[in-house]
């Protein structure tokens, strides 16, 4: 048996961000309640930052060598192209989220005041020494826990598309689903809807691990290994499918599409959405989703690429009924973030066409839709996040008519990622959708091309009703009408790199796609 070694090099990315977090552990037990914010936003972008930085020394590295990949801790995590990618659109995405979370200033219209103590703000523009000042100053240097908690999510989230066996994929599962049920409650003293979110949350979780673990026995009995290379070589050893096979992959594929937000899996997902902390809902629907599709590329193809005539169907259809159930359910939607967690579901049916292509262009463009959708995705819900009233954040859409006039701005930044869901030209959306169908109908999945592009129209309807709504509506006879907030440098930072990657990659996407493509081999 060989002797067990850790390649710190490779597996540098993740060493950085999990240091970053124990780190954060420690100022939450020793550095004093006025010195923990600023020290947690030091600690949290310095570290996803130099991880970033690894990430790029790997991904320079490996291209200068030719090789295809290297495999650490006695094989179990794969440091590949693909493993690269996808961890450096995870990182850029949690450091605009560390920007969105750390927000500090909400001032509401003229003399109107709102805390977003619901969204880790302390400090409201009130009253010196007013009740709600002090309450939301309380609130907020209680929950700088955070920082450290989203690190640790970002830490599982790097590791899970890179694991090369099946039980440090269910470590890294873990590691990210345990931070976000915290996540998702930390808003529970303002509002019920947020402790309902983690509850619904730590069950999907409980359901996606259970499955999956199952899957992973059934897999092991199978092949005797949990190593995903040995699994494909086991499979292609012996013709025809075996029932444990089989059952394996179906329990396994169920966890997996209960992460991504799959229908029939999705049941609760809009409930968590709408009742999470807005920046933690933007964290979900983007870093999540990547982390997720990331891992069944990996398990797809190079597990089971010899099983490709059997898992196909199966993955056929979820995805038709996806994207319809998605597209349709937004439709009749009237709070916005229930919108947007719908339209994530569709979304969810489109990334998987390109996954059901099971060939080089449709990793490839898999790997620049999630680097696109992700950053569409925050921008959307960092927007979403600024429009309040004096009772805090303005869900009820019909409340957003009129926003046009009051806002220009942050409705022009809500219309661009709407148009860029919706595939407009001239936006990541419309260049994301392109290349995965184009793959699906190099792959033979014409018939999910079809359905896609009719979603892809229904889609397109809701998003511009809203559109509508916000600039050519008259607002309705509500007594306090919501506005935009004035955000802070961080939150503005965060929203404008999200509008500027939508546009670029939406006007000038061959280097990405070049990169993607570049990035679209598995380590065997």
């Amino acid at each position: 048996m060989p002797t067990p070694s850790i390649e710190y090099g490779q597996l540098s990315p993740m060493l950085i961000v999990f240091g970053a977090a124990v780190l954060g552990v420690l100022v939450e037990a020793f550095v004093p309640r006025r010195g923990r914010y600023p020290s947690h936003l030091v600690i949290s972008l310095g570290g996803l930052v130099a991880a970033f930085v690894a990430v790029i020394v790997l991904a320079t590295h490996l291209h200068s060598s030719g090789s295809v990949g290297h495999l650490a801790v006695v094989g179990s995590v794969a440091v590949d192209g693909p493993t690269l990618f996808l961890q450096g659109t995870l990182l850029l995405v949690a450091i605009a989220t560390i920007l969105l979370v750390a927000e500090r200033r909400v001032e509401v219209g003229a003399g109107a005041a709102t805390d977003r103590a619901d969204t880790f703000a302390p400090r409201a523009s009130t009253l010196p020494g007013s009740v709600a000042e002090r309450e939301a100053a309380k609130v907020g240097v209680a929950q700088t826990e955070v920082f450290p908690l989203t690190l640790l999510a970002v830490g599982g989230m790097l590791l899970f598309p890179a694991s090369d066996d099946l039980l440090t994929m269910f470590v890294a599962l873990e590691v990210l689903s345990l931070p976000l049920y915290l996540l998702c409650g930390l808003a529970r003293r303002r509002r019920l809807l947020s402790q309902e979110s983690a509850m619904k949350y730590f069950l999907l979780g409980a359901f996606s691990s259970a499955f999956f673990l199952y899957g992973v026995a059934l897999l092991y009995g199978y092949a005797g290994t949990v190593q995903l290379g040995e699994i494909g070589d086991a499979v292609a050893a012996r013709p025809g499918a075996d029932n444990t096979l089989l059952i394996g992959v179906a329990l396994l594929s169920v966890g997996l599409l209960f992460k991504v937000g799959a229908v029939p899996f999705h049941s609760w997902i809009p409930d968590v959405y709408q009742g999470a902390p807005t920046p933690v809902t933007a964290f979900m629907a983007s870093a999540t989703k990547i982390a997720a599709f990331g891992a069944m590329l990996r398990v797809f193809y190079v597990a089971l690429p010899d099983l490709h005539e059997d898992w196909r169907p199966v993955l056929w259809a979820v995805a038709i009924a996806t994207m319809v159930v998605g597209s349709v359910a937004a439709v009749t939607q009237t709070d916005v973030k229930r919108m947007l967690a719908y339209s994530s579901i569709a979304h969810a049916g489109f990334i998987l066409t390109g996954l059901i292509a099971g060939n080089r262009a449709g990793l490839s463009s898999t790997l620049f839709y999630l680097l696109a959708y992700g950053f569409s995705t925050l921008g959307a819900f960092a927007v979403v996040s600024l429009v309040r009233d004096s009772t805090g954040e303005a869900g009820e859409m019909s409340r957003w008519a009129g926003l046009g006039r009051r806002s220009p701005v942050v409705a022009g930044l809500f219309a661009l990622f709407l148009l860029a869901f919706a595939g407009i030209p001239l936006t990541s959306g419309f260049v994301s959708k392109l290349a995965v169908f184009q793959a699906a109908e190099s792959g033979g999945a014409v018939p999910l091309v079809l359905v896609g592009v009719v979603c892809s129209a229904i889609a397109a309807f809701f998003y511009v009703r809203v559109i509508v709504l916000m600039f050519f509506t008259d607002a309705t006879a509500h007594t306090d009408q919501p506005t935009a907030v004035v955000p802070s440098v961080l939150t503005s930072a965060a929203i404008f790199v999200s509008a500027a990657v939508t546009v670029l990659l939406g006007i000038a996407p061959q280097p990405v796609l070049d990169l993607a493509d570049r990035a679209a081999e598995f380590l065997q």
